[in-house]
Protein backbone atom coordinates (compact mmCIF):
# COMPACT_ATOMS: atom_id res chain seq x y z
CA UNK A 1 0.00 0.00 0.00
CA UNK A 2 1.47 3.86 -1.18
CA UNK A 3 2.11 6.21 1.52
CA UNK A 4 1.74 9.32 -1.10
CA UNK A 5 -2.17 9.31 -1.26
CA UNK A 6 -4.12 12.26 -3.70
CA UNK A 7 -6.65 14.02 -2.31
CA UNK A 8 -9.28 13.24 -5.21
CA UNK A 9 -12.07 11.20 -6.00
CA UNK A 10 -11.04 7.86 -5.62
CA UNK A 11 -12.28 5.22 -8.82
CA UNK A 12 -15.25 3.70 -6.67
CA UNK A 13 -18.66 5.03 -6.43
CA UNK A 14 -19.03 7.64 -3.54
CA UNK A 15 -20.69 7.39 -0.17
CA UNK A 16 -24.21 9.22 -0.76
CA UNK A 17 -26.91 10.62 2.28
CA UNK A 18 -29.26 13.33 2.75
CA UNK A 19 -29.23 15.29 6.04
CA UNK A 20 -32.45 14.45 8.45
CA UNK A 21 -35.69 15.80 6.74
CA UNK A 22 -35.85 17.65 10.52
CA UNK A 23 -32.52 19.82 9.99
CA UNK A 24 -33.35 21.07 6.11
CA UNK A 25 -34.44 24.89 5.65
CA UNK A 26 -34.83 24.86 2.39
CA UNK A 27 -34.11 22.71 -0.54
CA UNK A 28 -33.09 19.04 -1.43
CA UNK A 29 -29.46 18.99 -0.42
CA UNK A 30 -27.63 15.56 -1.24
CA UNK A 31 -24.32 14.56 -0.10
CA UNK A 32 -21.20 12.86 -1.35
CA UNK A 33 -18.12 11.79 -0.18
CA UNK A 34 -15.00 9.83 -1.06
CA UNK A 35 -12.72 8.86 1.78
CA UNK A 36 -9.17 8.73 0.87
CA UNK A 37 -7.77 7.59 3.99
CA UNK A 38 -8.65 6.76 7.51
CA UNK A 39 -5.92 6.80 9.99
CA UNK A 40 -5.21 5.94 14.06
CA UNK A 41 -6.56 7.92 16.72
CA UNK A 42 -10.46 9.00 14.67
CA UNK A 43 -8.29 10.85 11.81
CA UNK A 44 -9.67 10.63 8.47
CA UNK A 45 -9.19 12.91 5.12
CA UNK A 46 -11.43 12.81 1.87
CA UNK A 47 -13.39 14.94 -0.40
CA UNK A 48 -17.42 15.83 0.63
CA UNK A 49 -19.32 17.69 -1.65
CA UNK A 50 -23.28 18.88 -1.53
CA UNK A 51 -25.76 20.44 -3.35
CA UNK A 52 -28.14 23.79 -3.56
CA UNK A 53 -30.27 23.53 -0.12
CA UNK A 54 -29.56 24.66 3.74
CA UNK A 55 -29.60 22.79 7.02
CA UNK A 56 -28.76 22.79 10.30
CA UNK A 57 -25.40 20.56 11.56
CA UNK A 58 -23.96 20.63 15.10
CA UNK A 59 -20.52 19.08 14.35
CA UNK A 60 -19.31 16.16 17.22
CA UNK A 61 -15.44 16.27 15.40
CA UNK A 62 -12.67 18.83 14.55
CA UNK A 63 -12.50 19.16 10.80
CA UNK A 64 -10.16 21.17 9.07
CA UNK A 65 -11.70 22.16 5.33
CA UNK A 66 -10.57 23.63 1.51
CA UNK A 67 -13.20 24.85 -0.65
CA UNK A 68 -12.19 23.33 -3.90
CA UNK A 69 -15.67 24.70 -5.94
CA UNK A 70 -18.59 26.29 -5.75
CA UNK A 71 -19.95 28.52 -3.17
CA UNK A 72 -21.48 28.00 0.43
CA UNK A 73 -22.62 30.38 3.51
CA UNK A 74 -22.21 28.75 6.85
CA UNK A 75 -23.58 30.57 9.85
CA UNK A 76 -22.40 29.76 13.08
CA UNK A 77 -25.21 30.56 16.04
CA UNK A 78 -24.60 34.06 17.02
CA UNK A 79 -22.51 35.16 14.18
CA UNK A 80 -22.63 36.51 10.99
CA UNK A 81 -22.86 34.33 8.18
CA UNK A 82 -19.48 34.13 6.20
CA UNK A 83 -19.52 33.06 2.12
CA UNK A 84 -17.02 30.40 1.73
CA UNK A 85 -15.60 29.74 -1.88
CA UNK A 86 -12.82 27.85 -3.61
CA UNK A 87 -9.78 28.76 -2.22
CA UNK A 88 -10.88 29.35 1.28
CA UNK A 89 -9.50 26.76 4.28
CA UNK A 90 -11.21 26.94 7.69
CA UNK A 91 -11.45 24.52 10.90
CA UNK A 92 -14.72 23.90 12.36
CA UNK A 93 -14.36 22.79 15.61
CA UNK A 94 -16.59 20.31 17.67
CA UNK A 95 -18.98 21.64 19.51
CA UNK A 96 -20.16 24.24 16.30
CA UNK A 97 -23.73 25.13 16.07
CA UNK A 98 -25.07 26.52 13.08
CA UNK A 99 -26.47 26.22 9.55
CA UNK A 100 -24.42 25.64 6.31
CA UNK A 101 -26.50 26.83 3.30
CA UNK A 102 -24.85 25.83 -0.15
CA UNK A 103 -25.70 28.14 -3.03
CA UNK A 104 -23.53 26.61 -6.14
CA UNK A 105 -22.99 22.81 -5.89
CA UNK A 106 -19.53 22.82 -3.06
CA UNK A 107 -16.77 20.72 -3.37
CA UNK A 108 -14.18 20.32 -0.37
CA UNK A 109 -11.51 17.95 0.52
CA UNK A 110 -11.17 17.58 4.46
CA UNK A 111 -9.27 16.08 7.26
CA UNK A 112 -11.81 15.43 10.47
CA UNK A 113 -10.58 14.18 13.94
CA UNK A 114 -12.43 12.60 16.03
Amino acid sequence: MADFLVMEQGAGAPVTWRPDAARVIHGDPEFQAWPVDKADRGVSAGIWQATPGKWRFQSTVWEYCRILSGISIITEEGAEPRTVRAGDSFVLRAGFKGTWEVIETTRKDYVVRD
